[in-house]
């Protein structure tokens, strides 16, 4: 693989929780570069989550499908790490389909490989835990944001936290992903200022 491929994996693991040499050695060579194509969906819901993913390039999104109503949770673009990570961790069937909404390559870690990761060495689970909580942490605030947040509120704060998700992300996935309907969404595009 790549150099410039795990460099952002790399960096991105620094932030959260460095690891030694030797970990990092382990780490990185258990990670494989996928590609996927435009609206190829990466897991389905009911299938449990075999992979982690690390972002590369492209922009994907896990919803949430039930009574015809499709619901946008999250968004991931380089350089995050993508996947449905509760059914990942714990190896139940996934509530999400995650999607490639455009052209994506990652980088993927098996389950087995980071049990033995974990296994082996106690600072990547340390790292992972800390990941973990870092992520719970995003999602209790965006959870806040969508029960608390008027409609423009919500559209503010997308705003100013991804701008260039305006002209990535289909509209109507964004109206989801905010938690309001695609006629409102529309109103604040046109009557604020982006």
């Amino acid at each position: 693989m790549e150099q410039t491929s795990l460099e952002g994996l790399r960096q991105m693991v620094n932030k959260i929780h460095p690891l030694s040499y030797e970990e990092w050695l382990a780490f990185s060579a258990c990670w494989q570069q996928v590609k996927f194509k435009r609206r190829e969906i990466i897991t389905r819901a009911g299938e449990v989550e075999k992979y982690l993913y690390f972002v590369i390039d492209g922009l994907q999104r896990a919803y949430y499908f039930d009574d015809n109503k499709e619901v946008t949770i999250v968004f991931t673009y380089p350089p995050s790490f993508s996947g449905v990570p509760d059914s990942f961790q714990l190896q139940i069937p996934s509530d999400l389909s995650l999607e490639a909404i455009t052209h994506s390559t990652m980088l993927r870690l098996s389950y087995s490989a980071f049990l033995q990761l974990i296994n082996q060495y106690p600072n990547i689970e340390r790292f992972v835990r800390l990941a973990t909580a870092a992520a719970l942490k995003g999602v209790m605030k965006r959870q806040a944001e969508v029960m608390i947040f008027s409609a423009e509120k919500k559209f503010r704060s997308l705003l100013t936290r991804s701008p260039h998700m305006l002209n990535l992300v289909p509209h109507k996935y964004l109206a989801s992903y905010l938690g309001i309907d695609a006629t409102t969404f529309s109103k604040l595009l046109n009557n604020i200022m982006v």
